[in-house]
């Protein structure tokens, strides 16, 4: 999984290439909001302290469901 972070009220950053540049993509419940080349333009959008980096756990594989 894809490094990712979540901020109240539906933002979502994800990191993006863009024209060959990497840029840090906002969406706000799935919207295109901007893609930012710098963490300070994030800041402009979205509170830096809102966010939380969402972290995928490894499966249990006896929890895991019959396929």
């Amino acid at each position: 999984m894809d490094r990712r972070w979540v901020g109240p009220y539906g933002y979502e950053i994800v990191p993006a290439v863009r024209a060959g540049r990497q840029v840090l993509r906002i969406r706000k419940h799935g919207w295109l909001i901007a893609d930012c080349v710098s963490v300070a333009e994030v800041a402009r959008h979205v509170d830096l302290a809102d966010l939380c980096e969402v972290i995928a756990l490894p499966m249990d594989r006896r929890y895991k469901a019959a396929g």
